[in-house]
């Protein structure tokens, strides 16, 4: 599938409904969606162009979103960053800031906020 002008949404969550479900609906408004279910599996197939955005859950498996974020931030190479989870804090939200995270959205959201959210964040956003 050849790439959007506006570039690749990456989704990464390990709840296979939920990934599922944002992957129908970003590909529904004609984004181009790659999506994985573990941090491991993102950043092995990630080639470095930062042209699109991340949806990344907060709460996964042996390694964070936070922790992603905080290891791996450099080699996303200004990749903008929305986190979403169930389960966050202020606390977390804030160090997750300082790690280069653009944004935040909680579960459950609604669609549009989703939509809101990588419309934003996409390099081509009209």
């Amino acid at each position: 599938m050849a790439e959007t002008s506006e570039g690749i949404v990456y989704v990464v969550d390990d709840d296979e409904p939920v990934r599922d479900s944002m992957k129908a609906l970003l590909e529904a408004c004609a984004l181009e969606v790659r999506d994985f279910e573990s941090c491991q599996s993102f950043i092995d197939q990630f080639d470095g162009t930062p042209a699109g955005c991340l949806v990344l859950d907060l709460h996964l498996p042996i390694m964070s979103g936070l922790e992603f974020i905080e290891r791996y931030g450099p080699t996303l190479h200004g990749l903008p960053v929305i986190m979403v989870s169930g389960r966050g804090d202020p606390a977390t939200f804030a160090r997750a800031r300082e790690a280069g995270v653009s944004a935040f959205l909680e579960k459950p959201f609604e669609a549009d906020q989703l939509l809101d959210a990588v419309q934003r964040l996409l390099p081509a956003a009209a």
